[in-house]
């Protein structure tokens, strides 16, 4: 059983990876108007996999007897001003969602709660890899510059990668 802090905290990031399900699914929709298929296939994988993200800590707060809350969301942005401009969001957005995820960390080891603080353990491992992976694309995006070539190879690139 989670005490209520806990589930409050776990319902909290349920929201968080809600959020960025929806903001990963409006870049993809605005890369896919844009031609870059490659760019906005890798964002719709994303969001589907902050999705998943989600449905774990749903299952996991009414697995531990809570109550798993689905929030409302607002309308996430839908226009951006260039590739560039849309990995850098994702990574700046992913550096909050770990602030997030450490401060449930936090919560559970203040209560003890150990069973949480395993669980937990999983989204601290895969947002190294989320932030990793975004601070590696905005890397390549630096190297490319503006040179449409470039852009062209990197958006086939992303198109071909494979989610973690």
């Amino acid at each position: 059983m989670v005490s209520a802090h806990i589930e409050n905290a776990l319902n909290g990031q349920i929201e968080v990876e809600a959020r960025s399900s929806q903001y990963y699914l409006s870049m993809a929709s605005w890369a896919d108007t844009k031609g870059f298929s490659g760019v906005s296939q890798f964002l719709y994988r994303h969001s589907d996999e902050e999705r998943q993200h989600m449905l774990k800590l749903i299952h996991y707060v009414n697995e531990r007897g809570g109550k798993a809350v689905i929030p409302s969301l607002d309308k996430p942005p839908s226009d951006f001003d260039s590739i560039q401009t849309i990995f850098k969001d994702l990574f700046e957005h992913e550096q909050r969602v770990t602030r997030q995820i450490n401060e449930v960390v936090d919560a559970c080891l203040k209560e003890k709660d150990y069973t949480t603080h395993n669980f937990m353990q999983w989204y601290v491992s895969e947002q190294i890899e989320e932030e990793a992976l975004a601070r590696n694309i905005l890397d390549k995006l630096a190297l490319i510059g503006n040179d449409k070539g470039g852009l062209y190879l990197f958006d086939r690139e992303l198109g071909a990668m494979q989610s973690h």
